[in-house]
Order: C-alpha cells, then structure tokens, then sequence
C-alpha cells in the first residue's frame, strides 16, 4: 500500500510539472504569435518576435512549437484571433493588482479574472484604476560570472541606458521602453550578451502587509492569476517579509 501511496505522490506531483510547463509553453507560444503577427516572421527584423523567441528556448520551448508558433503569427498557419488586453484591479488590504493578457476570448479571460478577485476578496476595477502605479520599463540581465561590472556599466550608460543595478547573482540593466531595444542592440554589438531582455513593469510605490490572512489572500490570487493559460504577466504593489510569506500557508 504504501509503495502504491507513494508512486501516487509521484504522478500526482509529475502532473502538476507538466501542467505548469504545459501553461508556460502556451504562454510563449502565444507571445511569438503576437509578435509575428504584429512584425513579421522573420526575427532578422523583428525585435519582439525575436526576444520572445530567446525567452522561450530559455524555457525549454521546443523548436517545433516556436516554428508552428512564428507561422500561424505570420499567416500561414491558420492563426487565432489572440489579442493583448490589460485588467486591473485591487486585492485584499487595498493591493493593486495589474495583469497582461492574451487572449482569442475576452469574455472568458475577463470572466474568470473577475471571479479569481471575488473569491480572494478583490474586485476587478475599470481601466486605469492602478496601472498608474506601475511604470513599464527595459530589463537586460547579464550573468555576473561572465559579466564585468564597469565595463557593462559604461556601455550600457552610453546606450542611454537609465541605471545598472547589482542583484543577487546578476546585473540589470533598465532603460525606458522607448530606449529598450537600441540598448539590447547596442550592447550587444560592443560584445554584451544578456541571458534574457524584456518589457516588464514595476511599481513606483510598494506597501507592506504584515496580516497573515491579508497577505495569504494576496498570495492565493496572484497564484491563481499566474496558472490562467491567458495570462502573460501579474505585478502587484505589495511588500510581504518573508517570514510573513512562510506563516501564510499558501
């Protein structure tokens, strides 16, 4: 019985790897779609279309998947009407909660979103009722092993990049979102190659929740957000110490 119980654990936790994965997958199936569908096929000279292309072999996308991905964006394989949307709304304690969608049914997406913030104790707000809180910028990380500081640094200030910051075990450089792609190009032609470059959001003002039972309905959405297959991106506002995130039991 317990050799059974325990190959049980074993497929039961195999199969939520291969969910996740299967999610992640789509997520970066569904951004190479986009991009080709809005700049071409050809990643030569399509910016986007190419670094969501990097993202994705980052993740383990099949070359397959990206090659099916890049034709149905481009035309050629029967694409579906995906479209990028943005939700907005607040979660417990008064967190802001900005999303990034894509999606062939906004009705649905939009559904389930509302649904997800009423049972965690949130409500689904109008446009632009927070994105202001979060400001959309550039991010190129660069590996430390393989990376010198100072020479990263000068380049990437003359790249008109906004700043170069030292976290954990890699260097970030951030740019505005109009300066994004002339700083990835540019570093890389003086020899600067990052582990990966994209368009993210961060908020402007963080707020602390100390409360158990805040911060686990936080958490739960969020979580809950990230599974959703049409959704690309989650950015909330909040500060949760980790010893909090531990006591939250999520």
């Amino acid at each position: 019985m317990s050799g059974h119980s325990k190959w049980s654990t074993i497929k039961h936790k195999k199969a939520a790897v291969d969910a996740a994965r299967g999610v992640t997958f789509q997520k970066f199936s569904r951004e190479i779609i986009v991009a080709a569908k809005l700049g071409g096929g050809d990643p030569a000279g399509n910016f986007r279309l190419r670094t969501a292309i990097d993202r994705a072999k980052a993740a383990g996308l099949p070359n397959d998947n990206i090659k099916r991905a890049i034709e149905k964006g481009s035309g050629s394989g029967g694409a579906d009407n995906v479209e990028e949307l943005t939700y907005e709304g607040y979660g417990a304690g008064g967190s802001a909660i900005f999303i990034e969608a894509m999606t062939d049914n906004r009705n649905r997406t939009a559904g389930d979103i509302r649904s997800y913030f009423t049972k965690f104790g949130g409500n689904l707000g109008e446009t632009g009722c927070v994105g202001w809180m979060f400001k959309q910028v550039g991010v190129i990380e660069f590996d430390k092993e393989t990376t010198d500081f100072d020479k990263l640094f000068e380049a990437a200030i003359e790249a008109n990049a906004q700043d170069v910051v030292d976290e954990d075990d890699m260097y970030k450089v951030i740019t505005t979102p109009e300066d994004f792609q002339s700083c990835v190009e540019t570093l890389e032609q003086n020899g600067f190659k990052g582990t990966s470059a994209e368009l993210t959001r961060i908020a402007e003002n963080l707020i602390e929740i100390t409360d158990e039972k805040t911060a686990a309905s936080i958490l739960r959405l969020i979580s809950k957000l990230e599974e959703h297959d049409d959704i690309q991106n989650v950015y909330s506002n909040v500060d949760i110490p980790d010893e909090i995130v531990e006591k939250a039991d999520i």
